[in-house]
């Protein structure tokens, strides 16, 4: 497998590339987003994955997620994750859960069926260097991250990519920095409260596109939220994550990615 990643090799290094195939990743969420970090992680070089999705590739999905095609509809999405992460790099490790993440029942405390829900995810993410939340549920994604701090793992967040037009309005920042998305304000309130004090995101300040309901079908009126999408935005968001993984993984070994 040297032959695949020796274009890499030339930007950081063999002692580089060599730590990057010995980090393990947990992707929370492969959609729109998600996908496309680990496809970029998977390009990179990355040995270890734990992917946690739930969901079945949907025709839907189609305009923004890569592993979503005609072929693909109706399979699990850590399925068919799995199976692309194996065609880029057949050395790479692979675990899976088709689970939702459920969030905590209690702000204040744990309680013992928040210990229960997802206990095997959590367990195994123990070992992960590196953690990306790439889902839309406020309180799983609330978990997700205290369970990082609690546990010293760096995370990253992805906030609202949907009703977006404009790659170039994403930004990297912490949470505390962020302005005009929605997700981030009522991100900032549920960390506030307990006590978090930073956290790494890839956001967008462009102001969100109100759907017009008659562009809707009589089903999607009787949603409580449709959100529109593009495919640029989303797959964006997932390389901007990508690339920040990779910067803070081989920070400190000599590299020009800073």
């Amino acid at each position: 497998m040297k032959e695949t990643f020796e274009r890499l090799e030339l930007l950081i290094g063999e002692e580089n590339l060599q730590n990057l195939k010995k980090k393990t990743v947990a992707i929370f969420g492969l959609g729109g987003v998600g996908s496309y970090v680990l496809e970029g992680l998977a390009r990179c070089g990355i040995g270890n994955f734990i992917l946690i999705d739930a969901d079945k590739i949907d025709v839907t999905n189609i305009n923004r997620q890569i592993l979503a095609t005609t072929k693909t509809i109706g399979k699990l999405k850590v399925d068919v994750a799995e199976e692309r992460v194996r065609e880029i790099n057949p050395e790479a490790n692979v675990i899976k859960f088709a689970e939702f993440i459920l969030g905590k029942t209690n702000d204040k405390e744990e309680t013992e069926s928040d210990n229960e829900e997802n206990r095997d995810v959590f367990e195994t993410i123990k070992k992960a260097d590196y953690i990306i939340d790439a889902i839309d549920t406020v309180s799983s994604k609330i978990r997700i991250i205290e369970f990082a701090k609690l546990n010293n793992i760096p995370i990253i967040s992805a906030l609202g990519t949907g009703n977006k037009l404009n790659p170039t309005k994403l930004k990297i920042a912490d949470i505390y920095d962020t302005k005009v998305c929605p997700l981030a304000k009522v991100m900032r309130k549920e960390l506030r409260k307990r006590n978090i004090l930073d956290l790494d995101v890839v956001y967008s300040e462009e102001e969100p596109i109100k759907i017009e309901e008659d562009n809707l079908s009589d089903e999607e009126k009787n949603c409580k939220k449709v959100i529109g999408s593009i495919s640029y935005v989303p797959s964006v968001a997932g390389l901007f994550i990508s690339y920040r993984v990779v910067e803070n993984m081989l920070e400190g070994k000599n590299n020009n990615l800073t």
